[in-house]
C-alpha cells in the first residue's frame, strides 16, 4: 500500500454514538501529520470546525488514501459501490457499532491498533471481488452498477411468478420459473443468497453464485460458476408482469420487456482491512451461532 497522508472518515447516518470516536480519531491522525477528511454529514455529527476539510460521500474516494468507516455492513456496502464508481483503489477499515458485522468486523477496541498496523504497512488487506451489471434496453446500454454483494432480479409484490432465461459464458444454462434470481459474489453469499438457501462461499474462492428464489421446479438449485464467466439474464415478460432489478439492496429499477442484464466480474476488487484477531470462520461462528 502507498504511503497514507489522507484518511477519509465516514459514519453511518445519525450514529450519534460515533461522535466522540470521530473527534478522537481526528486528533490521533493530526498528531501523526495525517489529514482527516470528513464526509460532510459525518463532520456535522462530529461537530468539527466549519473550516475543516470535508467531502461528499461520492467524492470521498478521490480525496483520501484510506477510508475509516464507523457503522455496519450496509454503510460499508454503500461506500464500496462509490469507490468502484470512482475507479479508486482505496482500502476500507470498517468498524462495527453494535454486534460484529460480516464486513465491518473490527471492533471499537481494535480500531487504533488496526489503524496503526495499516499505517505501518503491517495490516492484512483482503481483496473482495465485485460484480458489474450492465442493463441493455432496445440494444442500447441503459444503466451500469457495480456491487459488492449481489444483483437480484425479482417479481413485484403482487405479480405472478416470473420466467427468465440464463446464459453463462455464452452457453444457454436454463429457463427458470421462480420469484426471482440472486447473482452473488462470495462476499454476498452470507446475505440474501444465504436466506434463499444458497451456499456459503469463502471470499477467497474465485466464483459467482446463481441462486433462484422460491423456484417453481424443485430441481432448480443454486449453482456456483467460474468468476470469469459472463452471465446474461433475460426476463420473459408480458404487460401484466412487474420485474425489478436491485443492486446490493440499495438501488434498482423496473425492467422492461426484452431487457437483458449482463453480469460480469468487475475490473477492480474492494480492498478490505482485516482484523488481526479473528478469521473468517470466527466471524461465521459468531454471526451464525455455529456450535453454540
Amino acid at each position: 500500500m502507498s504511503h497514507i497522508t489522507r484518511v477519509g472518515l465516514i459514519a453511518k447516518r445519525h450514529l450519534d454514538a460515533a461522535a466522540g470516536v470521530l473527534a478522537e480519531l481526528a486528533g490521533w491522525l493530526q498528531a501523526r501529520n495525517i489529514r482527516a477528511v470528513f464526509e460532510t454529514q459525518t463532520a456535522r455529527l462530529a461537530g468539527v470546525p466549519p473550516d475543516w476539510p470535508t467531502s461528499s460521500r461520492d467524492d470521498l474516494p478521490g480525496q483520501c488514501d484510506l477510508v475509516v468507516l464507523l457503522g455496519g455492513d450496509g454503510t460499508l456496502i454503500g461506500m464500496a459501490g462509490r469507490i468502484a464508481s470512482a475507479g479508486a483503489t482505496v482500502p476500507i477499515l470498517g468498524v462495527n457499532f453494535g454486534s460484529l458485522g460480516f464486513l465491518t468486523e473490527i471492533t471499537l477496541d481494535e480500531l487504533f491498533p488496526s489503524l496503526e498496523a495499516v499505517l505501518a504497512g503491517a495490516a492484512a488487506i483482503e481483496r473482495r471481488p465485485m460484480l458489474t451489471a450492465r442493463t441493455v434496453r432496445s440494444d442500447q446500454p441503459f444503466a451500469e452498477h457495480t456491487v459488492l454483494n449481489d444483483i437480484v432480479i425479482t417479481k413485484g409484490a403482487l405479480s405472478r411468478i416470473i420466467e427468465m432465461t440464463i446464459t453463462v459464458g455464452g452457453d444457454a444454462m436454463t429457463r427458470v420459473r421462480a420469484d426471482g434470481l440472486i447473482v452473488a459474489t462470495p462476499t454476498g453469499s452470507t446475505a440474501y443468497n444465504l436466506a434463499a438457501g444458497g451456499p456459503i462461499v469463502h471470499p477467497a474462492v474465485d466464483a459467482v453464485l446463481l441462486t433462484p428464489i422460491a423456484p417453481h421446479t424443485l430441481t432448480n438449485r443454486p449453482i456456483v460458476i467460474p468468476a470469469d464467466a459472463e452471465v446474461l439474464v433475460r426476463p420473459i415478460m408480458d404487460t401484466q408482469d412487474e420485474v425489478f432489478v436491485t443492486f446490493d439492496g440499495q438501488s434498482g429499477f423496473p425492467l422492461a420487456a426484452n431487457d437483458v442484464v449482463h453480469i460480469r466480474r468487475a475490473r477492480q476488487a474492494l480492498l478490505l482491512v482485516k482484523s488481526a484477531n479473528r478469521t473468517y470462520f470466527d466471524v461465521l461462528r459468531q454471526k451464525l451461532k455455529w456450535g453454540g
